[in-house]
């Protein structure tokens, strides 16, 4: 499966490196406003290449894109020290808008896959400028919170992250909902579970948890810059569940029909994704407190696209 990937900064190639070890693609193609970057990134990403998986990994122009199954987008203005998701938006929708024609036009029938912040507002962005379903255009979303969350919990429970099932819904940013009424290992509750094994979910371990899942960009970036290695491997993950057809349950964005009464709105909700994109959506059984809150932040999501279109 060929794989296309827009922006070749640290997002980009982690996705890039991330699917070319991971066995996702045949072959990657990065794109890259400065192409020296995308002939840089592309040649970095090959040496790895003999150690993992075969993979043909190219820099090329918009036009190489041709034949992609999938296109990453992952172009646009880096987010600030301190800046919010959604204040990037002015900043980005009109770039990301050029950029998502040009990749159309070379791959008509290419699955699109964003990256790009405030990635559910980019997400509406692309779904606009591509005229593609909604099904075919999916944004990275709460994928990268969910797996926060679950390491946390997994942390805090002694146990591996994988063995945690547990979902952050909503707006990848200040508004998400972390879903702890059904978050589970095995047939537990986590709040069972750590009272079996003498890790309680207090409301101290509540807070701290919620606390490092929607504060983990903001140190991440206070500390390097910017995030790239957790979203590189969460797009990969992406990736695998469209070129395997595996119909894998995921925590990313669409624009949806309604969600806790707000129209044509996207945001993260679980999704079951396969070859032909999301092939559909899980209506999540949520405490009061949480569809609250999921409301809410399908109202900021709104109110913000509002503003933009």
């Amino acid at each position: 499966m060929k794989v296309g990937i827009v922006g070749a900064g640290m997002v980009g190639s982690a996705a890039g490196y991330a699917i070319a070890l991971t066995g996702g693609a045949s072959e990657i193609v990065l794109v890259d406003y400065k192409p020296a970057l995308a002939v840089a990134q592309a040649e970095d990403i090959a040496h790895a290449v003999p150690f993992a998986h075969p993979c043909r990994v190219l820099a090329g122009d918009y036009d190489d894109l041709a034949g992609a199954t999938v296109v990453v987008l992952a172009a646009g203005v880096p987010q600030k020290p301190g800046e919010s998701r959604l204040s990037l938006l002015s900043r980005n929708a009109e770039v990301f808008s050029e950029v998502v024609a040009r990749v159309i036009k070379a791959a008509p029938d290419a699955l699109l896959l964003v990256a790009s912040n405030p990635v559910d507002i980019m997400t509406e962005v692309a779904l606009r400028a591509s005229g593609l379903p909604p099904e075919r255009v999916i944004g990275s979303g709460t994928i990268l919170d969910t797996a926060r969350f679950r390491t946390l919990l997994g942390a805090h429970l002694g146990i591996a992250a994988g063995s945690v099932h547990a979902y952050v819904l909503g707006e990848h940013g200040d508004s998400e909902v972390l879903v702890w009424s059904s978050a589970r290992v095995g047939t537990e509750t986590v709040a069972r579970f750590g009272a079996q094994l003498g890790a309680a979910i207090t409301d101290e371990v509540r807070d701290r948890i919620d606390a490092g899942v929607r504060q983990a960009a903001y140190r991440i970036i206070e500390g390097k810059g910017a995030t790239w290695y957790g979203i590189g491997a969460g797009l990969a993950r992406i990736v695998q569940a469209v070129r395997n057809d595996q119909s894998s349950v995921l925590s990313c964005s669409i624009v949806t029909p309604e969600v806790e009464g707000v129209q044509d709105v996207a945001l993260s909700l679980p999704r079951v994704v396969g070859s032909k994109g999301v092939i559909g959506t899980l209506a999540p059984d949520l405490s009061p407190d949480e569809a609250a809150g999921l409301r809410r932040s399908a109202e900021v999501l709104k109110e913000t696209s509002a503003r933009l279109f």
